[in-house]
């Protein structure tokens, strides 16, 4: 059993210093020192050991974000994705020594209903951090909104991301006989081609999307997978092919700049006479799929025909450092921080 250590006095959690207006910064962020949480009755605390920080953190550091979550609030500690192992947890179903997921990162140690809890099952899922991926999302994407099939030709926005990583190897898993990507460098290309199976990249800035792709998908596109937004997803959809399905997975073209809105212009009349299909997909949605989702997830990294592309960074004090590096495209796949 796991020999769970004595809890601190106190214990750091990460702040919203300030709402940003343009670039995020590491000034934005407080890391304050305070005493642990007060554990009641029926209640569990944990002491956090990974925690994952997403784009969306941005869009939520905005006071009128419009998400189906609360934003942050100045001066008050941040939230969102983590593992923590549970310290005590009296009148519960939770025994201390027990992996859990939850929402309540930003902090070394964090107090919980236990509805808010999740027991990680290792045998399931055995890699910390596939608990913390947005795995959901890209299967969600690949395999209920595009409906992924054999021989399709699929093209992935943001593919280096950490939805975009593991959409392209969904892809592949479901038939997809030619998997496209964009992303932002030379370096990053080469890792999805060489590393995470993507037959060809395009590279945002090194000339127009629409034409890289009739060069690298000379007979059109069969899905498109779009995490992106704005002139990617524009340019994709001059591509498709007739009858192409395409799944808005995500806004990033203005999400990491703290945008809300995410507009494209289209040409509809075109979409309608080649009878190609748009559907935006959240996970909050789809719960019914999770336990098909996490099958397909668990068996694809117990066989090695899945992986989970991170970076982890160590100490709660770089947290705003890693979101701050991910809003800038530095990493592959998802970012961790390591508590």
């Amino acid at each position: 059993m796991s020999t769970v250590p004595a809890v601190p006095a106190v214990h750091r959690e990460v702040r919203l210093a300030a709402r940003p207006d343009g670039a995020l910064t590491v000034d934005h962020f407080q890391v304050a020192e305070v005493p642990v949480p007060a554990v009641g009755p029926g209640q569990v605390l944990v002491r956090n050991r990974l925690m994952s920080v997403t784009a969306v953190m941005r869009t939520l550091m905005q006071a009128d974000a419009e998400l189906p979550m609360p934003s942050f609030v100045p001066g008050e500690a941040l939230w969102g994705p983590a593992i923590g192992e549970v310290v005590t947890a009296p009148g519960t179903t939770l025994n201390p020594g027990d992996l859990v997921t939850h929402y309540s990162g930003w902090r070394e140690y964090s107090v919980l209903d236990p509805g808010g809890t999740r027991r990680i099952d290792l045998d399931v899922l055995p890699d910390l951090s596939a608990h913390l991926s947005q795995g959901f999302a890209a299967w969600l994407g690949v395999v209920r909104a595009a409906e992924v099939r054999s021989g399709d030709t699929v093209f992935v926005t943001g593919a280096a991301g950490g939805v975009g990583s593991l959409a392209g190897q969904f892809a592949r898993l479901h038939g997809a006989g030619r998997v496209i990507g964009s992303t932002s460098t030379q370096q990053k290309a080469e890792c999805l081609i060489k590393e995470l199976g993507y037959d060809a990249v395009v590279l945002r800035g090194a000339g127009p999307i629409a034409d890289q792709l009739h060069d690298v998908a000379p007979d059109g596109l069969d899905v498109i997978l779009d995490n992106v937004g704005g002139e990617q997803l524009s340019s994709a959809l001059t591509v498709a092919r007739r009858g192409a399905r395409v799944a808005l997975v995500g806004s990033l073209s203005t999400q990491t700049r703290g945008g809300t809105t995410a507009p494209v212009q289209i040409d509809t009349a075109g979409l309608i006479s080649r009878g190609i299909t748009l559907r935006g997909i959240a996970g909050s949605d789809h719960r019914d799929a999770l336990p098909q989702w996490a099958q397909e997830f668990s068996r694809g990294l117990r066989e090695g025909t899945l992986t989970v592309p991170h970076t982890r960074l160590s100490g709660i004090g770089q947290a705003p450092q890693a979101l701050c590096e991910l809003l800038a495209g530095r990493h592959i796949g998802a970012v961790l921080v390591e508590l």
